[in-house]
């Protein structure tokens, strides 16, 4: 599976600062460095409809890291799945009456335009859940062998007791994550399992459903926490830098992953930073597929609304922070866009070395992209107030808005 074309990000003068982060499952911030190569795993969509600004304010959010460490100098091996095969993707299939692989291709290419839309770095590679099924399978076995995962009714579920790290993403109660285990996915209620939050490593086929030669397994489908772990294992290898998704994927499906790596490798952590974006609601609400409450990237590009100011929209709230997007949202974004092109538009301004530093301190701690933001604005107004003799700067500024927040002015 091919990802999108890449933006060009702008060279900076000097180095940028290392980032500090907040991890999940320390709760509190650690300091990134990584190699040579930054290593990221950002959990991708589930094809069966639109882009919406829930999955644009999470993209963004990683899209901020990766271009924090390329300005320290770093090269980034980004990875990112797609679970194009999925109950509500077969769901959704049926009740439209089409086909799912032609669904899944149709909603996974308007991703890709969305995100070359709001220039967000496409990952290095980018792969299908059916794609990596091959993969997957060997994996499934080796943990059955290992005693780490069981047979029911000819499924295959893997047993959380053989990690002793379980529970070290998340640090939920048992009542917790069995409450978040039926609401996400899971089947805590089944009888037969060891565990009721044990999750499915592999479902054998069932009537209607597609399926795919699974070895000793039989035929069948993969689970969802054991695509991501065999994507990520296959591409990055234990221990990469960071695990990124929203913040509802902490549990089941983190906590899941790293389990499984875990408990394949005897190697740990799985990642060394998990980190996650908030939710964006709307009328009060998160933003889901499953309530309907949604807007829609497409949407609003097809309204002629300037991705720039989508992206400038979602730049105005911190990424850990769950918020509401209003139409006050998005107009205030257009009106910061517009005042920020007015003023790098001007022969000169005032001096931006020391904007170029205040966005990138922002950035470095834990994505404040606010404070980023807010940096800007203070050049531009005093652009705006009385001008400059640097005749670099307003180039400067440009630049730098465009290579560490991906805005093109």
């Amino acid at each position: 599976m091919h990802a999108w074309p890449a933006s060009e990000v702008p060279a900076l003068p000097g180095t940028g600062r290392d980032l500090r982060i907040h991890d999940t499952a320390t709760g509190g911030r650690v300091t990134l460095t990584p190699g040579p190569v930054a290593r990221i795993y950002v959990c991708g969509i589930t094809p069966y409809d639109a882009t919406h600004l829930g999955h644009a304010a999470t993209y963004n959010a990683f899209d901020l890291v990766q271009r924090v460490w390329l300005d320290t100098k770093r090269q980034v091996h980004y990875v990112q799945n797609v679970t194009d095969v999925d109950d509500p993707l077969l769901e959704r299939a049926v009740r439209d009456g089409v086909d799912w692989t032609g669904l899944a291709e149709r909603e996974t290419a308007l991703f890709r335009e969305d995100m070359t839309a709001l220039r967000m770095l496409p990952p290095r590679q980018y792969i299908g859940a059916v794609e990596a099924i091959p993969g997957i399978v060997p994996l499934v076995e080796r943990l059955r062998d290992a005693g780490a995962a069981y047979e029911l009714d000819g499924d295959t579920y893997f047993s959380v007791e053989s990690d002793p790290h379980f529970g070290s993403v998340s640090h939920y109660d048992a009542e917790v994550m069995r409450a978040l285990s039926a609401e996400r996915g899971g089947d805590p209620d089944r009888p037969g399992k060891k565990n009721p939050l044990d999750p499915m490593l592999w479902m054998a086929a069932r009537e209607g459903e597609p399926s795919w030669d699974g070895g000793s397994l039989g035929r069948g489908r993969p689970g969802w926490h054991i695509e991501c772990v065999a994507i990520a294992l296959d591409h990055l290898g234990m221990g990469f830098d960071v695990q990124g998704g929203g913040s509802d994927l902490v549990f089941p499906h983190h906590e899941m992953g790293a389990s499984h790596a875990q408990a394949l490798t005897g190697e740990y952590p799985f990642a060394r930073a998990y980190v996650h974006a908030g939710m964006v609601a709307l009328d009060g609400e998160k933003m889901s597929k499953s309530k309907g409450n949604l807007v829609f990237v497409s949407t609003l590009r097809r309204q002629g609304v300037d991705p720039a100011a989508i992206r400038l929209a979602l730049l105005a709230h911190h990424y850990r922070a769950d918020w509401e997007w209003t139409d006050q949202v998005l107009e205030d974004a257009v009106e910061r866009l517009g005042r920020w092109r007015a003023a790098v538009s001007r022969p000169d301004g005032p001096t931006a070395d020391a904007l170029v530093a205040e966005v990138r301190e922002a950035l470095a701690d834990d994505l404040d992209a606010p404070a980023a933001l807010a940096a800007v604005d203070r050049w531009v107004a005093l652009q705006t107030e009385r001008g400059g003799e640097d005749g670099g700067a307003p180039g400067l500024v440009s630049r730098t808005v465009d290579a560490l927040l991906g805005v093109a002015l």
